[in-house]
C-alpha cells in the first residue's frame, strides 16, 4: 500500500506538471494548433495516474475483505464453539453470552486498527517525498567562514576562470579580466559563446571549476551569498514578474520601500504613463507572470525593480531588448544615470546600445579576443567590426 501510494504522488505530480505547462503555455499551444496533441498528453498522464490509483483500491479492497473475513469468522467460532461447550454442560449459558459479547468488545479495536493501516501508509508515502525535498542539499553554499560585506566599491577580478556545465565541455577556458570600479563593461559576441555565463558566475548562481573571482580583493566564495547578491542588480532579457500587483512587484527591489520610493523609480524606468493609465494605478494586478502587460512594459517594471534596488553592481543582460525604440533611448539615458559611479555590465547584441561603454570585450568560444571602446575596436578591424558590419551593413 505504501508502495502504491507513493506511485499515486509521483504520477500526480507529473499530472499536475503537465497540466499547468498547458495552461500556462496556451497560446503556444493555440499558436501551434496542438490541441489534440495536448488533448493526448493528458489522457496518458490521467491513465498512468488512474492505474496507479486502481492498484490502491484493489489492494485496499483486498485487506477490507481479508479483515472482515476474518472478524467474521472469529464470530462465527465462538458461536460454533459455545454451542458445543453449552449443549455439552461444560459451560453455562450465561458464560456464552458473556464470551461472544468480550469477542465483540475485541473486534472493535481490530477495526480501529485497520482504519489506522489504511491511513499510515497515504501519510507515510507523502511524508517521504516531503522528507526528500527538505533533504535535498542546494548545489550553492556558503563556506563556513564566509563573511557579510557591508559595502562594495565594484573592483572586479576574473583569474584564470574557467566553467562548464555539469556533464558538458566547458564554455569558459582560463578567462582573466579585470572591470575597476564603476565602469561600464558592454560583452558582445555570437550566441553561445559565454557572455551570460560569465555575468551570472559573478553572483554565484554556478559555482566555477577553476580559478578565482573576486570583487573589491576578496573572493565571492569567502562573501554570504545573501550580502554578495544584495549588492548586485540584474535585469535580464527574459522577466519574470509574480502573480500580484505592480507595486508588489516593484517593491520586490526593496521590500520597505514607500510610496514614494515607487514613485520615483516608477519615473526613472518611464513607466509613469503606463502606471497612472491604469485605473488601479499600482495596485493593479498583472496576472501570473505579468500576462497582462507588454513585453515592454514587462521590461520597464523590471528595470524599476532595479532602480529601487539601487546596488553597487548592474548587470544588464539585453535590458531593452523588447522596447520600442524611443522607450529605448529614454531608459538608456536613465541607465547611464544609474550605472554613474557603479561598476556595469552589459550583455547585448545590439550594438548600437553599447557605443558608450567604457570598454567592449568581444567574446567567442576561443574565449575574451578583443577589448577596447567602440572606436578602437572598429579600427582594429577584427570580429568587432565584422559584427558591426553585419548588424549596419542594410542602414
Amino acid at each position: 500500500m505504501t508502495h502504491a501510494t507513493t506511485r499515486i504522488y509521483k504520477d500526480i505530480a507529473t499530472f499536475n506538471a503537465n497540466i499547468e505547462n498547458t495552461v500556462g503555455g496556451i497560446r503556444v499551444v493555440q499558436a501551434f494548433s496542438n490541441e489534440a496533441y495536448e488533448n493526448e498528453q493528458f489522457k496518458k498522464n490521467n491513465t498512468k495516474y488512474r492505474l496507479a490509483k486502481l492498484l490502491s483500491y484493489k489492494i485496499l479492497g483486498a485487506n477490507n475483505t481479508f479483515n472482515y473475513f476474518l472478524m467474521r469468522l472469529i464470530t462465527l467460532f465462538t458461536l460454533i464453539c459455545g454451542a458445543y461447550f453449552t449443549i455439552n454442560g461444560e459451560i453455562t449459558n450465561g458464560q456464552f453470552v458473556s464470551f461472544l459479547l468480550l469477542t465483540n468488545i475485541f473486534i472493535r479495536p481490530i477495526e480501529k486498527i485497520n482504519a489506522v493501516i489504511e491511513l499510515y501508509p497515504k501519510g507515510i508515502a507523502g511524508f517521504k517525498r516531503f522528507m526528500e525535498l527538505m533533504q535535498t542539499k542546494p548545489e550553492i553554499v556558503d563556506l563556513p567562514e564566509a563573511i557579510d560585506v557591508d559595502h562594495v566599491d565594484g573592483h572586479i577580478i576574473y583569474q584564470d576562470v574557467s566553467f562548464g556545465y555539469e556533464g558538458k565541455q566547458d564554455i569558459l577556458n582560463h578567462i582573466n579580466l579585470e572591470i575597476n570600479p564603476g565602469e561600464t563593461v558592454a560583452f558582445v559576441g555570437p550566441s553561445g559563446a559565454g557572455k551570460t555565463t560569465i555575468c551570472s558566475l559573478l553572483p554565484r548562481f554556478y559555482d566555477i571549476k577553476s580559478g578565482e573571482i573576486s570583487i573589491d580583493g576578496l573572493s565571492i566564495r569567502d562573501m554570504t551569498l545573501s550580502s554578495l547578491r544584495q549588492h548586485i542588480g540584474i535585469v535580464q532579457q527574459d522577466v519574470f514578474l509574480f502573480s500580484g500587483t505592480l507595486r508588489e512587484n516593484i517593491a520586490y527591489g526593496k521590500l520597505d520601500a514607500t510610496d514614494e520610493e515607487i514613485w520615483h523609480v516608477v519615473r526613472l524606468a518611464r513607466l509613469e504613463d503606463t502606471v497612472r493609465a491604469m485605473s488601479d494605478g499600482l495596485d493593479t494586478v498583472i496576472g501570473e507572470r505579468g500576462v497582462k502587460l507588454s513585453g515592454g512594459q514587462k521590461q520597464r517594471l523590471s528595470i524599476a525593480r532595479m532602480f529601487l534596488k539601487n546596488p553597487s553592481i548592474l548587470i544588464l543582460d539585453e535590458a531593452t531588448s523588447a522596447l520600442d525604440t524611443a522607450t529605448e533611448i529614454a531608459i538608456q539615458q536613465s541607465l547611464e544615470e544609474l550605472s554613474e559611479g557603479r561598476t556595469t555590465l552589459i550583455i547585448a547584441h545590439r550594438l548600437a546600445t553599447i557605443k558608450n561603454a567604457d570598454r567592449i570585450i568581444v567574446v567567442t568560444e576561443e574565449g575574451i579576443v578583443e577589448q577596447g571602446n567602440h572606436a578602437e575596436l572598429l579600427d582594429k578591424g577584427g570580429v568587432y567590426s565584422q559584427l558591426h558590419q553585419a548588424q549596419f551593413q542594410m542602414s
